[in-house]
């Protein structure tokens, strides 16, 4: 996985602070294979509550966490009791790797 173990840590704490509670992260797509460069960064966020605002939870987090990898592009999705599941929850719950 093409993070560090600090980048890692903080973007869990990170997470579980814009959640305003605990959180499950999984990084998936293309930031798992090592030999690749660039790229932008997945993450599935799995939340144990329903959410009441999905996307700014999303928003707000993809911000501080592109701040903390150099402005490189985060994209973060959602998994919540609430939410509806798409293919792309099952494709990053099944080749994700949890942080």
């Amino acid at each position: 996985m093409r993070l560090t173990e600090r980048q890692a840590a903080r973007i869990l704490q990170l997470a579980q602070e814009v959640a305003g509670m605990p959180v499950d992260v999984r990084v998936f797509g293309s930031r798992l294979d090592d030999r690749a460069r660039g790229g932008d960064l997945d993450l599935l966020i799995e939340l144990a509550e329903p959410v009441t605002e999905p996307a700014l939870i999303a928003a707000r987090l993809s911000a501080k966490v592109s701040r903390l990898i150099d402005g490189r592009k985060v994209d973060v999705l959602l998994s919540a009791p609430n939410l509806m599941r798409l293919p792309i929850h099952e494709a990053a719950l099944r080749e994700g790797r949890k942080l």
